[in-house]
């Protein structure tokens, strides 16, 4: 991007980002979620940003927020997962724990279903529109920070079926540079805009079941040692970071991974997949709970929803006929616990009466998947709308670490998880 020196010209630009944002959302009624009820995704708001801050354990973090000012400025601006929000990396589901800091990830997002137990600072809710001065423009810091969809750039081209045709690499006084362009895969799209990313000798480089270097690259010919050179188009994913830039450059994103091909980016997708199908066997999956028939003596059988987002093989362990296990969840999708009980030793259990799936297109953060379980022992977590967490009795009975837990019943939402004013105030 051109860098502009004059004072007076940058205050031009920032002042017409500022208005043309501020024209583009007036009509933009921003969606709160409901509980019981999965949003649409076409009313989330989004942006994207570098991820700055994970904390693992309460499903959220800090993502600087991409605007049409200088990137370095921007402030990490706070994110909670949705119980039911899905987190995507190279292709495949995913916890905050797998995705490393300074990945850009592409977010879509909503207001708080309800601020008063959020995990994260609430903001007024046209917080998008403001200007958030010094050459940081507008649209950094929004209120819809409860996010349904969180995706690195891989997933996020494969999941809209578009690739990164490489036009040029350029090296020159010791920087490396690519342009290249985001297009649909099937063509078609057009004029294209196209982008100046940086590369260096630590960019992976992925072809097949190969692990290559840049310098395998200028070994084979394919790129040069020096100088600029034609890519000719070709067609690749990208991982994409953020690093300081000399040159006072506004804002230019890092190449991190490139995948030469299809056999290389399902590769990444498997082992990724994989790591988070062991993932959930250890945490139990998440639902939320559509209805409760209450029996006598503690009796009950629930009917709950299991989320979306995962691997089939994981829905396909919960049979009609198996045993399973249910345990109340806090909305950070944390355990409840008792004293120094595990959850399964204060689970619900029981067997599974039923396992029905949709046929209507299902919403992002719905399976579609419902399940009905009884069970002779109902605790006070599983009421209608409340999250759950759901073990198949064939699923390993681990323990999970204390931060990811919470003490006991009479915990109020201040002690759920440490409040947000862990996030600093810039």
């Amino acid at each position: 991007m051109t860098h502009l020196k004059s004072g007076r010209w940058i205050a031009v630009l920032y002042l017409g980002v500022f208005l043309l944002t501020s024209t583009a959302n007036a009509d933009d009624e921003p969606f709160r979620p409901e509980a019981g009820k999965f949003p649409p995704l076409e009313k989330a708001h989004s942006y994207q940003g570098e991820l700055v801050f994970v904390d693992h354990a309460n499903r959220r973090g800090s993502i600087r927020v991409q605007g049409a000012g200088v990137f370095r400025r921007n402030d990490p601006h706070p994110f909670a997962m949705l119980p039911y929000g899905i987190v995507r990396y190279h292709g495949a589901a995913a916890d905050l724990r797998d995705v490393p800091l300074g990945t850009v990830m592409h977010v879509r997002a909503f207001l708080p279903p309800d601020p008063t137990i959020s995990a994260v600072p609430v903001l007024p809710v046209n917080n998008k529109t403001k200007d958030a001065n010094h050459n940081r423009g507008a649209g950094i810091f929004p209120a819809e920070n409860h996010v349904l969809l969180l995706e690195d750039e891989p997933s996020h081209c494969l999941r809209e079926g578009k690739v990164w045709k490489l036009k040029q690499v350029d090296i020159r006084n010791n920087q490396r540079v690519i342009v290249a362009s985001r297009q649909s895969k099937a063509g078609g799209d057009g004029k294209t805009s196209e982008e100046t990313m940086t590369y260096d000798a630590a960019t992976r480089v992925w072809r097949g079941r190969e692990f290559l270097e840049i310098q395998d690259l200028i070994a084979e010919g394919n790129w040069p040692s020096s100088g600029k050179k034609s890519l000719d188009d070709q067609a690749v994913l990208l991982g994409i970071t953020w690093k300081p830039t000399p040159g006072g450059v506004f804002t230019q994103f890092h190449i991190s991974d490139i995948w030469l091909d299809d056999a290389a980016m399902q590769r990444a997708a498997r082992n990724q997949n994989e790591t988070h199908k062991i993932f959930i066997r250890s945490r139990w999956m998440p639902a939320w709970v559509d209805a409760v028939e209450y029996g006598k003596f503690g009796r009950a059988k629930v009917t709950a929803t299991l989320f979306g987002g995962m691997d089939e093989s994981l829905y396909t362990d919960f049979k009609k006929g198996s045993r399973a296990l249910m345990a109340a969840s806090e909305n950070t999708l944390k355990h409840w616990a008792g004293g120094s009980a595990g959850t399964s030793q204060i689970a619900s259990k029981g067997p599974i009466l039923d396992v029905t799936q949709t046929d209507r297109e299902r919403p992002l953060g719905s399976s579609g998947i419902q399940i009905r379980f009884e069970t002779d022992l109902i605790t006070e977590g599983i009421r209608p709308t409340r999250v759950v967490r759901v073990r198949p009795a064939s699923w390993p009975d681990v323990h999970v670490p204390r931060e990811e837990y919470l003490q006991d019943y009479r915990a109020s939402h201040e002690d759920r998880f440490p409040t947000p004013a862990i996030f600093p105030k810039y």
